[in-house]
């Protein structure tokens, strides 16, 4: 195996870890259930997720060594569990997630909340994770933990063994993080606060079943591009991975265009050509023919980009392997009320909002629905 299926603390605690086998099956997990809590300074915490974001990179970089060796191998296999978690895409979010968790930049993260090296008592925060790309639930555990909680976290099993990894690395590289973190694909119990992310649907059960602790409850959101004609071609270009990465699947990922009068939708599919690699993918390509397929029985008006099928409409949420777009007149804008941005949207892309190319690349800083994690983890 990969990692031990214990390792000692500095005084002794035993920390019970996962073992890894070359089949990437995990047969064990630790649990702060009858360990010893041991407080973990902010400091230490920076140290530990800087170095944890070190393996990261190192794995999409193709380190066979290290750290970094658990994620390359992982980066290849879990296809063979989860067809959407392709070697790219999960590279992608490693690289992503391992560019953002610098010492520089938790540092600067962190200084805003000078109450995290105030002494309190820590509270155990459920935490429900989705899975529709990868590691989309590590920045809800990088809170928890790194404000000084325990967290009990519900996996996706989409996402399950990734998620392990990247808990077993984090208490490879600081074990005082395994006394205070338990995964579980079971239900949770016995928690004092609640993040959970789903659907829309998902989340009105989630309302009324941790109706009676403090929650965040996120829900379906979608993200937008405005285009005003002046973009260039390495901006079309970037907007493709705005589109396309994890197959459109995040809710970073822009599902809709808005276009000025007059802009020809068709003139962007050239830009994003290197994205005709999707053809490869079969479940990708059942969606796009399933979607073409009842269009043309509906006789509804699209453009057929082989990979991608573009569609005016007034919808946010087109299915996978559908773009939506909208035409707004030139001299007033598109018409974005701020209730649809505060409930609705998660990104804007465009000049004057978030640059291109960068939906799937957040920061440490940049909260999903805008709702700051840490103010509520410290809140009373």
């Amino acid at each position: 195996s990969i990692l031990s299926s214990t390792q000692a603390d500095k005084d002794g605690t035993k920390i019970h870890l996962f073992s890894v086998s070359s089949s990437f099956t995990f047969t064990s997990f630790f649990t702060f259930a009858h360990v010893k809590n041991d407080h973990l300074s902010v400091e230490r915490g920076i140290e530990a997720f800087a170095e944890l974001g070190r393996a990261m990179r190192d794995g999409a970089a193709g380190s066979g060594t290290g750290s970094g060796k658990l994620f390359h191998e992982l980066s290849g296999r879990l296809c063979l569990s989860n067809p959407w978690f392709t070697p790219e895409n999960v590279r992608r979010a490693l690289n992503a997630t391992g560019a953002a968790l610098t010492k520089e930049k938790l540092t600067r993260w962190l200084s805003a909340y000078p109450e995290l090296n105030d002494k309190r008592d820590p509270v155990t925060v459920g935490v429900v994770m989705a899975g529709n790309i990868p590691m989309v639930g590590f920045h809800d555990l990088l809170c928890v933990l790194i404000s000084g909680n325990r967290l009990l976290a519900r996996l996706s099993t989409r996402d399950e063994l990734l998620m392990k990894a990247v808990a077993a690395t984090l208490t490879e590289i600081e074990p005082a993080f395994g006394n205070v973190t338990e995964l579980t694909i079971g239900q949770l119990k016995g928690f004092g606060k609640v993040i959970a992310t789903g659907s829309n649907n998902t989340s009105r059960y989630f309302e009324y079943y941790f109706r009676n602790v403090p929650s965040i409850i996120r829900r379906n959101r979608n993200s937008i591009a405005i285009l005003d004609g002046t973009e260039s071609d390495s901006e079309l270009k970037l907007l493709g991975d705005d589109l396309f990465s994890y197959f459109g699947l995040g809710c970073r990922n822009v599902s809709k265009l808005y276009l000025p009068r007059g802009y020809d939708p068709t003139s962007l599919l050239p830009h994003w050509e290197h994205f005709e690699s999707l053809r490869s993918h079969y479940r990708y390509m059942i969606n796009y023919d399933h979607y073409r397929a009842v269009m043309i029985v509906n006789r509804e008006s699209f453009t057929d980009g082989r990979f991608i099928l573009l569609k005016e409409s007034s919808s946010l949420t087109p299915p996978m392997a559908v773009l939506h777009y909208e035409f707004y007149d030139s001299s007033s804008g598109p018409v974005i009320i701020p209730e649809m941005s505060e409930e609705v949207l998660q990104c804007i892309v465009g000049h004057k909002h978030l640059p291109f190319g960068k939906t799937q690349e957040p920061e440490v800083w940049d909260y999903a629905d805008n709702i700051d994690t840490i103010s509520f983890l410290l809140k009373k």
